[in-house]
């Protein structure tokens, strides 16, 4: 009980810092709106990218949005193998949303407020506000360890790879080195070195809360969300995290009940999905220009040509060494929950042969409409199901109409 109180106050000091750092949040009014980009909103037509391109030096700023086992750590590669240009950061909301999270119920309400003035801090390379959610907090602004800082090329360059402590395996453990704890001054002065800059998240809930970073003069951010055949979701989750027992069990015809609150949450995942990207499509100014939806499938299938889109959209030079390592990525196969590296082609109907059928349809009767909203064909027997020659996915431009 003592532990729950300590967090409560930790996250007061923590609101307290945000609302009273002058130099990160000059531009923010009670209601958490730049009064001075009103005249913009009101002309989204004269948004077209070129004045916050000088604003913000040409420097690109692109944000994945995502919920777990999308795809989006495979999609965040493709952007993470930038390298040089490159400064990405792999779900640094971690470690906000495991500071609100209180017996195992996240505080929503809580991460809606916290949430885009960490990632405006972040875009900007100024990792402090980020260190009042690390438990235990940095010493001199260094971590003994960085949640999965492996998977950011630029955490692990010769510049902020320091000597490690001991030895834990053979293997090194931050891409091709063996690094030591991480100065957190020292990752933020490399970013700002950085051209582009792109972080991966699956902890934001509510899209909206995301617009001040839009309307933010000091940055020039679009935002990527990914999205996956919910049927695909769930299946991935219960192999990568043993979720949802009592539903698998129950699909092989075990005796058992079914476990509403897993119900609940596969409810949750679908329409907390769905309700972002009909914000995004919807188009409000503060979303003009700046919004893209791509289906995990069609990257899956078409990574190429995909790839080339979302650069586009970024804004990023998508170059010949991109190219490159897209190529070989896709065409073989790496073990691993979290592999980047698979033939990505083959691995788009997997679920369809592990997956009971009984839990299909559990799925379809909870997400029938975020299922059809993302061209997504209904199963309607095992047969049809297990049938690899009948696609599941229907042509985007048939089904809703994407950016």
């Amino acid at each position: 009980m003592k532990f729950k109180y300590k967090r409560a106050i930790a996250f007061l000091v923590i609101l307290f810092l945000i609302k009273s750092n002058p130099q990160s949040h000059v531009y923010l009014t009670h209601n958490g709106s730049f009064p001075s980009l009103s005249k913009m909103k009101a002309h989204p037509e004269n948004d077209d990218g070129e004045d916050r391109a000088v604003m913000t030096n040409g420097k690109k700023h692109l944000l994945i949005l995502a919920a777990t086992r999308t795809g989006s750590s495979f999609v965040g590669e493709f952007f993470n193998q930038q390298r040089d240009n490159m400064s990405y950061l792999y779900e640094p909301l971690w470690y906000v949303e495991r500071m609100l999270t209180v017996d195992g119920r996240i505080n929503v309400t809580a991460t809606d407020m916290v949430y885009p003035d960490v990632l405006r801090e972040l875009f900007l390379c100024n990792f402090s506000l980020l260190e009042n959610f690390i438990q235990p907090r940095p010493v001199d602004h260094i971590m003994k360890r960085f949640f999965r800082r492996h998977v950011s090329s630029s955490l692990c360059e010769e510049s902020v790879c320091s000597p490690p402590i001991r030895r834990d395996s053979k293997t090194p453990n931050c891409g091709t080195r063996d690094c030591g704890p991480l100065n957190l001054t020292m990752a933020s002065e490399l970013c700002l070195q950085k051209k582009h800059r792109v972080i991966k998240v699956v902890r934001v809930y509510h899209f909206h809360i995301l617009q001040p970073l839009a309307e933010d003069p000091s940055l020039d951010i679009k935002f990527l969300q990914l999205v996956r055949d919910p049927r695909a979701i769930i299946a991935s989750r219960m192999e990568a995290f043993g979720r949802y027992e009592n539903l698998k069990k129950w699909g092989n015809g075990e005796d058992v009940p079914l476990d509403e609150n897993d119900l609940k949450k596969v409810k949750t995942t679908c329409e907390t999905v769905r309700r972002s990207a009909e914000l995004g499509l919807s188009q409000p100014p503060w979303l003009h220009r700046r919004y893209m939806l791509v289906r995990y499938e069609d990257i899956a299938r078409f990574p190429m040509k995909k790839a080339a889109e979302m650069y586009q959209f970024s804004g990023i030079p998508f170059t010949p060494e991109m190219k490159s390592w897209i190529l070989n990525s896709t065409s073989k196969e790496t073990w691993g929950s979290y592999s980047t590296q698979k033939r990505s082609f083959e691995h788009v109907d997997k679920w369809r042969f592990t997956l009971p059928f009984k839990v299909v349809q559990v799925i379809q009767r909870i997400c029938l409409p975020t299922i059809k909203f993302f061209g997504y064909k209904i199963v309607t027997s095992e047969e049809m199901l297990r049938n690899k020659f009948v696609s599941l996915i229907v042509d985007k431009d048939s089904s809703i109409s994407w950016t």
